[in-house]
């Protein structure tokens, strides 16, 4: 190796106090491999947090926020509905804060999910499929009633887009400043990323355009069709656009409430729906051109970056979010090709030296 390669590293400069300072502050990589020829494209690496999803802002700060108003009290259970990602980041943060987490999740949802979130030390009540997320959802709900617990209600709080107001979009700002952005790519679990994007980009970059992208079979936003919603903000019943999609964690069966700002105001300048299966190929792309991995949502984010890069104009920068890691995914259609035992080419390469050989 030559010697002005080798990398020396300062630390941070501060120690820890808990997990809990580590969430947020993801780096925004660039994408040398795959990106056309002229186009600088990045993405914002959220799998960094150290639950390994942008969730772990959204749980910190539902938490906090709750534990200010004096809603949350000490040692009481927190119930929350969640495709995964939000549920294990609550899941970390009450485990590190003291809180007993029950979570609801609908059984569809990749079993290493679960596993994820009673490891963490959490209680997971599995809801029908057939029930979908409005299943999931009100199951939480009649919990926290029955017992008195808190609800963390992700896709309704205001301490969801308010963070990713003042973290996500912030970090994207500082990262930026001084440097062109042109387009910033984000799909929508509850709506928080794209919401409190908005606010920021739209007061302090308003040049830069925000490209919102949905499942192509589970196009809720693009229908055009209005949620119905009860007295508290929540979805009364499914949407009537909704499929069930393989891009996890985005687009449950109702538009949530959070996502509603960026609806209302014009938070968004284009909405470019994705098909499943080009998100989990991109999401292989990215994992063996550039040593990126990233779940489904991740890959159906970068493919709508990618479409945008194919077409822009030589110079344009152009930033797609990565919400999670694809480790969360390997019982998934995402690693259903990769396999476990040795292929025909690494047979004959363990073949190809005497010694060593499986039976």
């Amino acid at each position: 190796m030559d010697m002005q390669t080798i990398r020396t590293t300062q630390g941070r400069g501060r120690l820890f106090e808990s997990i809990l300072e580590t969430v947020g502050d993801t780096p925004v990589i660039r994408i040398n491999n795959l990106a056309p020829e002229g186009v600088e494209l990045y993405v914002k690496a959220e799998f960094f947090n150290p639950a390994a999803s942008v969730k772990d802002r959204l749980a910190l700060n539902i938490i906090e926020a709750a534990e200010r108003s004096g809603a949350l009290k000490p040692g009481q259970t927190v119930v929350e509905a969640t495709s995964g990602n939000t549920g294990i980041g609550l899941a970390m943060v009450c485990a590190q804060k003291g809180y007993p987490l029950v979570v609801t999740m609908a059984d569809s949802f990749s079993v290493e999910r679960r596993r994820l979130m009673r490891m963490f030390g959490a209680k997971v009540i599995l809801t029908p499929r057939a029930q979908k997320g409005t299943g999931m959802y009100k199951k939480a709900v009649e919990l926290a009633e029955k017992h008195g617990w808190f609800l963390a209600r992700q896709f309704e709080t205001s301490a969801n887009a308010d963070i990713h107001e003042s973290t996500t979009a912030r970090e994207i700002m500082g990262d930026f400043q001084g440097k062109r952005l042109d387009v910033v790519v984000t799909g929508y679990g509850t709506g928080g990323t794209v919401t409190g994007l908005s606010r920021v980009l739209r007061r302090e970059r308003p040049e830069t355009r925000i490209v919102l992208s949905e499942p192509a079979n589970a196009a809720l936003v693009s229908s055009g069709l209005a949620q119905s919603r009860g007295p508290d903000n929540g979805p009364t019943e499914s949407h009537p656009a909704f499929e069930p999609h393989p891009i996890q964690g985005w687009t449950p069966d109702f538009i949530p409430y959070v996502l509603q700002e960026a609806l209302d105001n014009h938070g968004y300048d284009d909405l470019i729906p994705v098909p499943g299966p080009e998100a989990v190929s991109w999401a292989k792309k990215l994992a063996s051109a550039e040593g990126i991995l990233t779940g489904i949502s991740g890959g159906a984010t970068f493919a709508v970056a990618m479409r945008l890069a194919q077409e822009a104009e030589a110079g344009s920068v152009i930033l797609a979010m990565l919400p999670d890691t694809g480790e969360r995914y390997l019982s998934t259609p995402l690693f259903q090709d990769i396999p476990e035992e040795m292929d025909a080419d690494e047979m004959a390469l363990s073949q190809s030296t005497p010694g060593f050989q499986m039976g």
